[in-house]
């Protein structure tokens, strides 16, 4: 049995998130003066938590251990405060409470991965600044010419192969492509585990997380924690081999009427360095520019 399928079976999500959270924590953050010794837990204790949450001790340790699965909306906002979560891991501790109160919905099958001709001719309209669509758990389904290159050496993999995370995580060339490696590899994760809060049995996230557990320490050290925190836009610094260091900005929308596809795109200022570099990548060997995608139906 796999480790994922193994950490499921053991408590609820609610619960390993909170534990997760709580380590993360230390009294002093939370205004707890640390008496003498050494604390054998890490970050708050529960008592300590269901304190500064106004929950009963009992009720929070049922929490965690998977005993009580329905706290109102007013003790996920108290545990939220107490637990100092930003606005993403706030919304995913309420997303992961939803999702279980829900009865399981019939099966509907593996998300599509066609994109549609609208949006394959907005690609190639962005030219030169490099664009991508990927699947709610980063499959590469469709880029322009700098949307493929910018990620080094992942034209080489097969087309059903080709995924973020799984070039951030197990690629050799992408430790090299990201000075930032570290950041990039927790944003990968943060993403996959918010999309784990609202559908954590989807087949499609399974077998990803599964493969990179199996492969990859670091992925289960930062799987493990829990964080998830997403980056909509922001920058992103490459040395690629190609066309050297170049940092390029980036904003990530979500493609309307698609099973949480998104549209990534990479710019830089005319006349700099960063676009004269963009702008080589996106010429270079163009035999490898377009990636095939599955037809959109109709």
């Amino acid at each position: 049995m796999a480790r994922e399928q193994q950490k499921r079976s053991s408590g609820t999500e609610l619960g390993r998130f909170l534990r997760a959270r709580r380590t993360e924590v230390s009294p002093e953050e939370v205004g707890i003066t640390a008496g003498p010794g050494l604390r054998r837990t890490p970050g708050l204790r529960r008592e300590e938590l269901a304190t500064l949450a106004g929950v009963s001790i009992d009720y929070y340790a049922r929490l965690e251990r998977g005993r009580e699965s329905h706290p109102s909306p007013a003790v996920l906002d108290a545990l939220a405060r107490a637990l100092r979560l930003g606005d993403a891991e706030h919304k995913h501790l309420h997303d992961i409470c939803l999702r279980a109160a829900r009865s399981r919905s019939p099966c509907q099958g593996a998300p599509s991965r066609s994109v549609d001709p609208g949006t394959e001719l907005l690609l190639e309209r962005l030219r030169p600044f490099p664009a991508r669509v990927l699947s709610r758990t980063m499959d590469l389904l469709a880029a322009n010419p700098g949307g493929l290159r910018t990620l080094a050496g992942i034209e080489r993999w097969p087309v059903k192969q080709r995924n973020i995370a799984r070039y951030v995580f197990l690629h050799p060339m992408a430790r090299e492509l990201f000075p930032d490696w570290e950041v990039t590899t927790r944003g990968c994760v943060a993403r996959l585990r918010a999309l784990a809060g609202t559908d954590p049995d989807a087949p499609d996230l399974a077998e990803l997380v599964d493969e990179l557990l199996l492969k990859s320490l670091e992925f289960t050290h930062l799987w493990e924690s829990y964080d998830v925190r997403a980056f909509a836009q922001g920058h992103k610094t490459m040395r690629h081999p190609e066309v050297g260091t170049l940092t390029l900005r980036y904003q990530s929308l979500l493609i309307e009427g698609t099973q949480g596809h998104r549209l990534v795109t990479y710019y830089a200022l005319p006349d700099t360095p960063d676009y004269a570099a963009m702008v080589l990548l996106d010429q270079a060997d163009q035999g490898h520019g377009a990636i095939p995608t599955e037809k959109h139906p109709g």
